[in-house]
């Protein structure tokens, strides 16, 4: 017998809440059930204690007799430490920008960095220019001016 680890539906209309079962993988989802593990309710904050709860002990009682769990119920395990999360794929190319756009975008990159240093050589001379007004001048003295 397949055994499945998954979420069974109960609430009201728009106003969902989910038992954690075990339940055979032939009966359907909110039929019959070999045990209830805990609850799940998505309406609750996230960082809500009463968002979900699970028996531990029996979850991994029957993660090791061989039960699987559903995406959601896998990662309802993770978060409370039950077991590992599902494992990210390595994405594949169909996700990145075609050839042209990635030249593109370089040659961008590339005329932002040249701004970017232009920007900061005016800053410098500026500063350079800002100090050479500030400093005093050799024909003047500490002493006062002179009147005629």
């Amino acid at each position: 017998m397949a055994v499945a680890i998954r979420l069974a539906r109960g609430g009201a209309k728009r106003r969902p809440f989910y038992r954690i079962v075990v339940a055979d993988t032939r009966s359907p989802r909110d039929g019959r059930f070999i045990e209830r593990l805990g609850f799940y309710n998505p309406m609750v904050a996230p960082d809500h204690p009463d968002r979900y709860r699970i028996d531990e002990e029996r979850a991994k009682h029957w993660l090791s007799n061989g039960a699987k769990p559903t995406d959601r119920v896998l990662r309802l395990f993770a978060n409370a430490e039950i077991s590992a999360p599902r494992p990210v794929p390595e994405q594949t190319k169909k996700n990145q920008p075609k050839a042209r756009a990635q030249e593109r975008a370089a040659e961008q990159v590339k005329r932002e960095a040249e701004m970017e240093a232009k920007r900061e050589e005016a800053r410098q001379e500026q500063a350079e220019k800002d100090a050479a007004e500030s400093a005093p001048s050799e024909g003047e003295g500490e002493g006062g001016s002179e009147t005629a």
